[in-house]
């Protein structure tokens, strides 16, 4: 009977380390403890550990080189191994990684402790986070992970404001992988508003619209002269934009709002003395160079 629940309980592990196997990527390292299984063969269950030369001694087979597979490829070498050395027919072979050797994940850029953290096995994303104190007050809500091993690559991971979504779309962050988080993308409200200055776009999905960055900013003072203001933008050419825009066509909902892009500047001008006659685009740009202020929306 006990041999029976074992064979049940090994095939449904089978089942489960082949669907995984096709997403597999945390190769085999240095340090790790196996779990070597063999079906119908429970005295052939071992747990060696990774020697610093890659290899792991099995049962009637002797050493075996095992760094740098993953545990799916690890099971074939072994079962290929086991068949060539005649010590078994037909073997159905899995490798699980039961313990991985402690190896610093990075967290890079805009969190409040940056830094190497010691891991020691698959963690999720917002574990990884939570290690370096989470996110600061400029981060971009965009998220890459490197894998270690696998350069050139990156897992893209969004940080959303909404709790679901970001628990429910999390990713695991292995351990050797390098996440960076990157400096959110900054606008510049300038002139006639309550509180002018630059933005951090870190608002769900990083998005803010003309409409929305006006109110962030407070919304317009009683002398601004709504129908002249201007919009400056470096375009992704590399070619700088400069067009007028009536701000009060907008509030009225006669043109269609528009999301604004990370350093794009909105100058309100004055319906007095400063005005746009007077304040030319690169004094408005220089104004924009040297806001210092950054509100959070």
């Amino acid at each position: 009977m006990r041999k029976s629940l074992y064979c049940l309980s090994l095939c449904a592990v089978l089942a489960t380390a082949a669907s995984a196997a096709a997403t597999e990527t945390l190769l085999i390292g240095p340090g790790d403890r196996l779990y070597i299984q063999v079906a119908d063969t429970p005295e052939m269950d071992q747990h060696p550990r990774v020697t610093d030369a890659g290899e792991v001694t099995v049962t009637g087979i002797g050493t075996v080189k095992v760094v740098g597979l993953t545990p799916a490829a690890a099971a074939t070498v072994v079962r290929d191994r086991l068949i060539d050395a005649r010590y078994m027919r037909h073997p159905e072979v899995i490798v699980t990684v039961e313990q991985y050797a402690t190896e610093n994940v990075s967290v890079l850029g805009e969190v409040k402790a940056s830094g190497a953290y010691p891991v020691g096995t698959p963690r999720s994303v917002l574990d990884v986070l939570a290690l370096a104190g989470g996110l600061n007050e400029v981060a971009d809500r965009n998220i890459l992970i490197e894998r270690h091993g696998d350069p050139g690559h990156p897992i893209h991971y969004y940080f959303s404001n909404n709790a679901d979504q970001a628990l429910t779309l999390q990713v695991m962050v292995n351990p050797g992988d390098t996440v960076v988080v990157s400096k959110a993308g900054i606008i510049y409200i300038l002139g006639d508003v309550n509180r002018p200055g630059g933005y951090v776009m870190t608002n769900n999905e990083s998005k803010i619209t003309a409409l929305q960055a006006l109110a962030i900013a407070g919304g317009l003072t009683k002398s601004a002269k709504q129908g002249h203001a201007r919009l400056m933008r470096t375009e992704p050419n590399g070619t700088h934009s400069d067009r007028e825009l009536s701000v009060g066509d907008l509030q009225l909902g006669k043109v269609p709002d528009f999301a604004m892009l990370p350093g794009d500047v909105l100058y309100v001008p004055f319906s007095f003395a400063r005005n746009t006659a007077v304040m030319g685009a690169a004094s408005i740009a220089a104004a924009a160079t040297s806001a210092a202020m950054y509100t959070l929306p």
